[in-house]
């Protein structure tokens, strides 16, 4: 078991990390902060399970941003899309991330209640996770965003349900679904990049 005050550390890793996704547009940012939020999905997941499947998920997630590494510095470097400032601007953005975390401080101790010896802060860093991966898949439509956003919504599930399983395949499944995910989202990112000209 984790000390409660490093499991609300991480909660914070997990809310600062997914709302940065969420706002910031340059791909090495968004890995590096993708990189972060995965040591605080590790350590809200080593609340249940053991240090090694813990560390299983932590690696999983590392060797998935580093697919998506992989393949973008190997393509062209791309113009991020010009914003406007509401509803669709970084403000919008924030301000929604905020009523996400307002939700996740009404809604949890009541879940902690219903499921008991879950912990406030996994069944805090879920809502926050998945609430944001929400949101940030609603307003986006390129494929590294989509697939940040899949892989954030994932991140919040997987917190969850391993207070709910332990089980090493169930484990295992997750990190198949992780890995396959990032693996497909390089394929597209790849299959969606302009041909050079020869």
């Amino acid at each position: 078991m984790i000390p409660s005050i490093l499991a609300w550390t991480a909660v914070l890793i997990v809310t600062v990390t997914s709302a940065g996704l969420l706002l910031y547009r340059d791909w090495r940012w968004d890995l590096g902060l993708l990189t972060v939020q995965y040591v605080g999905v590790a350590i809200l997941v080593a609340q249940h399970w053991p240090l090694g499947m813990a560390a299983a998920k932590l690696v999983t997630g590392w060797m998935t941003t580093a697919a998506l590494g992989i393949t973008l510095t190997s393509l062209a470097p791309q113009e991020p899309p010009v914003e406007g400032l509401w509803p669709e601007g970084r403000t919008f953005r924030l301000f929604m991330v905020g009523m996400i975390v307002v939700l996740a401080a009404a809604i949890t101790p009541r879940v902690e209640q219903t499921l008991a010896g879950i912990g406030a802060p996994v069944v805090a860093g879920t809502v926050i996770l998945t609430g944001v991966g929400l949101l940030h898949l609603g307003t986006s439509s390129r494929i590294l965003r989509v697939v940040l956003a899949l892989l954030t919504v994932l991140g919040g599930f997987e917190i969850l349900y391993a207070a709910l399983e332990g089980s090493i395949l169930v484990a295992a499944l997750l990190a198949v679904i992780n890995l396959g995910l990032g693996l497909v989202g390089a394929y597209l990112l790849n299959a969606a990049a302009p041909e050079e000209a020869s």
